[in-house]
C-alpha cells in the first residue's frame, strides 16, 4: 500500500522586544545564570504581570505578513503543568482566543506553488532552561528565560513530504526577519517548533494518528526528524502494528526519535483565563498602522527581482532569504551595477569570503557603492574577472576604494592593440608546435596560446583583445 505524509509544524519564535512579557527584566540572549529575573518572571508569590504592548504589536505584524485575521477581541490563558522550570507551575498563553487566526504562507517546492495555512498565532511567555551536570548527577535551573516573550505560529496539515517543511520554515524565517520581530538565531533558541507526522494511505481523507517532537532548534534536525517519523510510522502500518500517539524527542546524534510521553490534549493543561490580566482589545486604526510598517516580503521581491531584473528563480531566492542580503543586493544596483553582476558577485565570491571569515552581510567591510564600482571597472575594461577577485579580497582587507587598489597593486588592463599585438608575436614565434596543433585543427593550442599571451603580460592584457588579435594573426601564418 502507498501512503503519504501529513506534517504540522508549531513554530515558537522568540520576540526582539528590550523586555520581558509581563514585566521590565532584559529580554537579551545570554548573560551570568540567574541574573535576568525578578519576582514576577520567577513566579514569587503576590507578584503581578504587567503585559508588554510591543509583544501585541509584534504578534499583530506577523500575523499581517502571514495573511491572518487579527482579533480585536483577546484575551490570555493559564496553561498548567508541573516542571521544574516553569516556576509558576502555570504559563501565560493563549488558548480559545488567539491575537490571530485563518492565515497562510505561499510556498514553491519543486518548483510548484503550494499555500500552506496558518491556523493561529498567539503569544505566551518562555519557561526557564534546566542545566543537566552529568558529573553531579543533577538538574539546575536558569530562569533567565523565564517571561521571555514568545509568538507560537502553528500550520495547517498541509504539507506532505520533508521538502514542503523546509520550504515552509525557510519562508517563515525569512517573513519574522524581513518584518523585524524576532532575530531567528536557533543557535541561541530564539527560533524552535514542535513537528506533527502522521501517514495514511494514499487517497483516504481522514487523518492518521499522529506523533510530536518537541522542541527541534534545528530545521535540519526537523527535516530529518520528519523524514525518520514517516519511515516508522510506514514501517509499523505495513507490519499490521498500531501507531501511538505520544510526545517523542529528536536525538540528532542517534538520528533517531525516542518517546517522552504520552501526548496531552488541551483539557490535560486546565485551561482557564488568566485572571491578572486585561482582555486585549485592538482598535481597527492601530492594526492599519501596523500594516502599514510591513515591509515588502520576500516571495514579492523573489517575483520583482525575476520580472523587473530579469534573474533566475534560484538567484532570486537566495537573495531574498534574509532582508540584509536583499537591501544591499538592491543598493548596489542604485549605484550603477547590473543586476546580474551584482547577484554573481554576492553569490559567488562574497559569500565565499563571509563563510571564510565567519562574518554576515551586515559586517561587509565595504559598502555597495564600493562593490558597484569594482563592476563598474569591469565593465569599462579597467580590470579583468581574474584582476577583481584580487581587488575584492583586498577590500575585506583594507575597505579601501577599488579604484585605490587597482592603482596600488597595478592591475589595470593593457588596452594598448599594438603592445598586445608585440606580445602575441613574440608567443607565436616560441610556440611553433602550437601554431602547427592550431592549423591541424587542434582547438586548444590557442588556449594555451591565449595563456602564454595573459602569463607574458602578467595578467593585464584584455583577454577579449588578445583572443581576437591572436586569431586574426594566427591566419596570417
Amino acid at each position: 500500500m502507498n501512503y503519504e505524509a501529513v506534517i504540522g509544524i508549531e513554530v515558537h519564535a522568540e520576540l526582539s522586544t528590550e523586555t520581558k512579557i509581563y514585566c521590565g527584566c532584559a529580554n537579551k540572549f545570554g548573560g551570568e545564570i540567574n541574573t535576568h529575573c525578578c519576582p514576577v518572571c520567577t513566579g514569587m508569590p503576590g507578584t503581578l504581570p504587567v503585559l508588554n504592548g510591543r509583544v501585541v504589536d509584534f504578534a499583530i505584524k506577523a500575523g499581517l505578513a502571514m495573511n491572518c485575521e487579527i482579533a480585536k477581541n483577546s484575551k490570555q490563558d493559564r496553561k498548567n503543568y508541573f516542571y521544574p522550570d516553569l516556576p509558576k507551575a502555570y504559563q501565560i498563553s493563549q488558548f480559545d482566543l488567539p491575537l490571530c487566526e485563518n492565515g497562510y504562507i505561499d510556498i514553491t517546492a519543486g518548483g510548484i506553488e503550494k499555500r500552506i495555512g496558518v491556523t493561529r498565532i498567539h503569544i505566551e511567555e518562555d519557561a526557564g532552561k534546566l542545566q543537566h551536570d552529568a558529573c553531579e548527577d543533577s538538574s539546575l535551573i536558569d530562569y533567565n528565560r523565564c517571561g521571555v516573550p514568545l509568538i507560537e505560529i502553528v500550520s495547517e496539515p498541509d504539507m506532505r513530504s520533508a521538502a514542503e517543511a523546509k520550504e515552509y520554515l525557510d519562508t517563515l524565517k525569512a517573513i519574522l526577519q524581513y518584518i523585524e520581530v524576532s532575530d531567528c538565531k536557533m543557535q541561541e533558541g530564539s527560533l524552535r517548533c514542535d513537528v506533527n507526522v502522521s501517514v495514511r494511505p494514499v487517497g483516504q481523507k481522514e487523518y492518521g494518528i499522529r506523533s510530536e517532537m518537541k522542541n527541534v532548534n534545528t530545521f535540519s534536525g526537523a527535516l530529518k526528524g520528519i523524514e525518520y517519523e514517516i519511515k516508522r510510522h510506514t514501517q509499523i502500518l505495513e507490519s499490521g502494528g498500531t501507531i501511538v500517539q505520544e510526545t517523542r524527542r529528536w536525538d540528532d546524534a542517534k538520528g533517531e526519535s525516542v518517546p517522552l510521553r504520552s501526548k496531552e490534549d488541551a483539557h490535560d493543561y486546565r485551561y482557564f483565563p488568566e485572571p491578572d490580566l486585561m482582555p486585549i482589545v485592538i482598535e481597527q486604526a492601530h492594526i492599519d498602522e501596523l500594516k502599514a510598517q510591513i515591509p515588502e516580503l520576500p516571495h514579492n521581491k523573489k517575483q520583482r527581482y525575476m520580472q523587473d531584473y530579469g534573474l533566475p528563480e534560484y538567484d532570486s531566492e537566495q537573495l531574498t532569504q534574509l532582508k540584509s542580503t536583499a537591501d544591499f543586493f538592491e543598493a548596489v544596483i542604485e549605484c550603477g551595477a547590473s543586476a546580474k553582476a551584482a547577484s554573481n558577485w554576492i553569490m559567488g565570491d562574497i559569500w565565499r569570503i563571509m563563510n571564510e571569515k565567519y562574518i554576515e552581510i551586515e559586517q561587509l567591510p565595504f559598502t555597495p557603492k564600493q562593490l558597484a564600482q569594482m563592476i563598474a571597472s569591469i565593465d569599462k575594461g579597467v580590470i579583468s574577472n581574474t584582476a577583481a577577485k584580487q581587488v575584492l579580497e583586498n577590500m575585506f582587507e583594507t575597505s579601501k576604494d577599488p579604484d585605490v587598489i587597482i592603482e596600488e597593486l597595478g592591475l589595470k588592463q593593457v588596452n594598448d592593440e599594438g603592445a598586445i599585438l608585440e606580445i602575441i608575436k613574440t608567443v607565436i614565434e616560441q610556440n611553433p608546435q602550437s601554431v602547427l596543433d592550431y592549423k591541424g585543427g587542434k582547438d586548444r593550442a590557442v588556449g594555451f596560446l591565449v595563456g602564454q599571451v595573459m602569463r607574458a603580460s602578467k595578467g593585464k592584457a584584455n583577454p577579449q583583445t588578445v583572443n581576437q588579435l591572436l586569431t586574426d594573426e594566427l591566419k596570417k601564418v
